[in-house]
Formats: structure tokens, sequence, C-alpha cells
């Protein structure tokens, strides 16, 4: 017993042992198509060889092939940029074995930091948790990738190969139209706020749906532009990123000036009398709840009411047609406001119990920036 256990460690620590490059190698099964690519660039494998304390999220062959042959991989074939920005959200800020992850989600730095693409402290993050035994990752519009195969062991973390690419997470006005919260992104643009919210850092935005917006929609038909935007602003929170693992029973101030209460009852989210009925979507520069219900600013003092939807404006009526959506288009890959699927239980996704994340990556990104480029040539 004791003679397979010191087997167990002493395999375990040839495998940490060795580069990148020979990961990769080892692995050209499911990750030639990455490989591939990579040789091009000797710089960037150098660099991510080099690096500490990082967690790879490395798509595999099946996963490249669908991405390239999507308009968001033919987008990248011809924008370094984006192709560096897609790269290096797939690198967490931390190494990460599988047996780290629990039912409850994690919200992970990754090493994405450019403003273009990132406008949150730490670098852009990743959601990531157990179902059963499975480890998935969402990213933008709450896309899931699954680890198909867990740690694989490198000089300078750990890489984890999954099955679909990452989705960067997309701006507040662009996240709203491509997942389907056409009265929000309506109503943004008949306000003004479209360049304002999608300009401010680190923030909360609860995303009244559709429905939300239909059922005050004779309330909503004489509303000014100026009294418009005081309602979309009393819906964001500016300068906090309030993941819903992150949330409790407390007040946040809005943009507006005036403040929403958070209620948490039997792991439901309140937000004043509104429901959150799709937590977590991640937006470039924070994170959406989407919630079954507008918030009023003249009416603060709403509670929730869990056997029912209540309504914050008194006198309401909802609408035939859904407000503010005449000259929005509506998405074409996503019918419905994406969701995620409810976790079942399980102990762990590897063996050994869990085991803590080493944080804080460390990685010379000039190489990595640099070498993105020819990356993107490779493509």
């Amino acid at each position: 017993m004791q003679f397979k256990k010191l087997l167990s460690l002493t395999i375990g620590a040839v495998a940490s042992a060795q580069s990148l490059t020979e990961l990769l190698a080892s692995q050209n099964s499911s990750l030639s198509a990455l490989t591939g690519l990579l040789a091009t660039n000797p710089s960037l494998v150098s660099a991510l060889g080099s690096s500490s304390n990082i967690t790879i999220l490395a798509p595999n062959n099946e996963a490249l092939a669908t991405f390239l042959n999507s308009s968001t991989g033919e987008a990248a074939a011809t924008n370094p940029g984006l192709v560096t920005a897609l790269l290096t959200y797939h690198v967490l800020n931390g190494s990460y074995p599988a047996s780290a992850f629990t039912n409850t989600s994690q919200f992970l730095p990754t090493l994405l930091t450019n403003t273009t693409y990132a406008n949150v402290t730490g670098g852009q993050k990743v959601e990531a948790r157990l179902n059963g035994s499975n480890v998935e990752v969402f990213s933008g519009l709450l896309a899931k990738s699954t680890v198909v195969t867990a740690d694989l062991s490198f000089t300078g973390g750990v890489l984890h190969i999954i099955d679909t690419v990452l989705t960067i997470p997309k701006s507040d006005a662009a996240t709203a139209t491509a997942a389907n919260l056409t009265a929000l992104a309506g109503a943004l643009t008949q306000a003004n706020l479209v360049s304002t919210v999608d300009s401010l850092h680190d923030v909360t935005i609860f995303a009244p749906s559709n429905a939300a917006f239909q059922a005050i929609g004779s309330a909503v038909g004489t509303l000014s532009t100026a009294q418009l935007a005081q309602i979309l602003e009393y819906h964001v929170i500016n300068g906090t990123v309030g993941y819903s693992s992150s949330l409790t029973n407390s007040t946040l101030m809005t943009v507006s000036g005036g403040s929403v209460t958070i209620t948490v009852e039997n792991g439901t989210v309140y937000v004043n009398s509104a429901r959150v009925i799709v937590p977590d979507v991640l937006v470039a520069n924070g994170v959406v709840h989407v919630i079954d219900g507008v918030l009023n600013p003249n009416n603060t003092a709403a509670t929730p009411n869990p056997s029912t939807t209540s309504v914050a404006f008194s006198g309401a009526s909802s609408a035939t047609d859904v407000p503010f959506t005449s000259g929005v288009v509506q998405s074409t890959t996503l019918t419905q406001t994406p969701t995620r699927p409810l976790t079942t239980s399980s102990s762990s996704a590897g063996a050994g119990g869990f085991a803590k994340a080493m944080p804080t990556g460390v990685v010379e990104m000039g190489a990595l920036l640099g070498g993105a480029a020819m990356f993107a040539a490779g493509l």
C-alpha cells in the first residue's frame, strides 16, 4: 500500500516536471491542431512555458475546428488583436487542478487585461464549477466548455483540455442584443446610454427581461428620455462586480444615485422586489444578472414576494408588444436568453479531495502578446 502511494507520488512528480512543449507533444491526438498553430510561434510557446502558476484551458481538435468554421473564427483570422485577446482569455491567472473546483461557482481571473476587450479589475473572468464529476467553464453569453481531460501538469502549472473554445464577453449593449434582451438594448439606445454604460469600469447590471418590460408597457410609453435614463441607471452598480456567489443581504448604490436592496432567500437573489432569474452573464466590464421585473427608482421600498412576480410601477399594465424593440435586430444564434443547467452533487472532480489553487500567475507578457500576431497569421 505504501509502495503504491510512493509510486503515485513519483509518477505525479515526473509528470509535473515536463515542459509545456513536451506536454503538448504527448497529447498530439487531442491537441495537434493547437500544437500545429503554435509551432509557427515559438516565442509564444516559450512565454507560456516559462511562466509559473497558470492554468491553460486548451481547446481540443474538434473545438478548434468548430471555432475556425464560425463567424468569430473567420473574424479572428484577420484580426491579430482578437486572437491575442482570445488566447490570453484561455490562460487563468493561478494554478487550478480539477480538484480545486466545487459545486459553488468560482469566478477566476484570466490574463485577458486588454481594455478593448476587458474593463474589469484583475483581468476578465471565467466562471468554473463542478457539475457531477465534470468541471464546467462558462464564458461570454454563458457559453459552456467542459473539461474532457484534466490535470495535465507542466513546469508552469496545469493544463486542462476543453471541448469548446471560450467566448470573450461582449460589451453590455452587445450582450443585451445577443442574449435577446432586446427591450433593454432598445431602451439603452433610446436613452442615449449605450456608450456611457459600456465605458464604465467594474459594473453589476440588473437587466430586466423582455417580459419584465412588457409587464409595465403602459408606464413606459410616455417616459421622457431623462426619465427613461434615470430608470435604466437605477439598474447599474458602478465600481462593484457582484457575482452571484458573493451577493449577500445588503444595499448597493446605483449610478442614478439611489440604492437597491439585495435580499437572498433560500438561495434566490432579489433586487428590491425583482428576482434574479439568470445570474452571472459575463460582460466586458463586469457581470449582468437578468431579473424578472423593472426596478423603479421612485419605489425603493419594494420588497420580495417569493409567491408572485411583483411590479414596482403601481398601476402599470401589460402591453401587447415588447416595448423599445422596434429596430432592434434579434440574435440569429441565440433564440432566447441563455441559461445554465443546475449542478448535481459530487465530492470532487479528481482523486484526493479538494486541492488549494495557487493564485497569481507570472508570464512574460511581452513575448506572449508579440507572439499572438504570428499565431493569427497561422490561422
